[in-house]
């Protein structure tokens, strides 16, 4: 029983240089990773630095030192480059020299068109052929009242019967000498029954005013002595 123990502590003695020289291999792994962590991360001077040589160096350490040495060949093959600096001055100039664009002119603006108004109408004295010169005391009237009211005072009425005339005649054809009453046939400003009666008046009866209100003119002269009469006939009886 005593002998077996010895022979196990034995044992126990020879394992440890074993035991020495795996925790030596693993160290130098873990240093290496160390190391090529250190090189991936850091600049190379950083990455020299920072390792810490051992004794005895392995074919790895021996790689890593290559690494960094090949890295610092590498820094300095920078320096012949030349600076950036140096180029941006050129990039200046050459804006410098573009010559700047003129500003379009602008397009001249065209006039517009003066359209001219079309001339006024002629009055409707003119328009139908009457050739009757419109007295100054009638300017307050146009068209066929107008002449109306001209040809009234030359038959010696005043204006008091141009305006019994005027409630007259717009009653019986709102002074239109193409006024035509289909129920009675009378036809015209004066509404003459028949209308061909205006005709001793003139031939132009059907169209022009003028021979119309001179016919009715004449017709109330005749018949009540004045338009007032006329219209006054025409307010108790409803026709005159």
């Amino acid at each position: 029983m005593f002998t077996r123990m010895k022979t196990s502590r034995a044992k126990h003695r020879s394992d440890e240089p074993r035991r020495a020289g795996l925790r030596h291999v693993v160290r130098d792994r873990l240093f290496v990773s160390a190391v090529a962590v250190l090189v991936a991360l850091g600049t190379a001077s950083s990455a020299s630095a920072a390792i810490i040589y051992t004794d005895d160096t392995t074919a790895v350490e021996r790689q890593a030192d290559d690494i960094v040495a090949a890295s610092r060949d590498t820094e300095r093959k920078w320096d012949d480059v030349a600076p950036m600096e140096s180029i941006l001055p050129l990039k200046e100039e050459a804006a410098a020299e573009t010559p700047k664009t003129e500003a379009a002119e602008a397009p001249e603006e065209e006039e517009p068109e003066v359209v001219e108004e079309p001339a006024e109408e002629e009055t409707s004295e003119e328009s139908s052929g009457a050739s009757v010169d419109i007295s100054a005391e009638c300017g307050d009237y146009s068209g066929n009242k107008a002449i109306g009211c001209t040809m009234t005072l030359d038959y010696g009425w005043d204006m008091n019967e141009f305006q019994c005339l005027v409630n007259l005649w717009d009653r019986e054809s709102g002074w239109d000498e193409t006024a035509y009453n289909s129920g009675s046939g009378a036809f015209g400003i004066p509404q003459s029954l028949p209308g061909d009666k205006m005709a001793s008046a003139g031939d132009d009866w059907q169209t022009n005013p003028a021979t119309q209100i001179e016919w009715g003119l004449g017709y109330i002269d005749g018949v009540y002595g004045s338009p007032c009469g006329a219209w006054s006939h025409s307010e108790s009886v409803g026709w005159y």
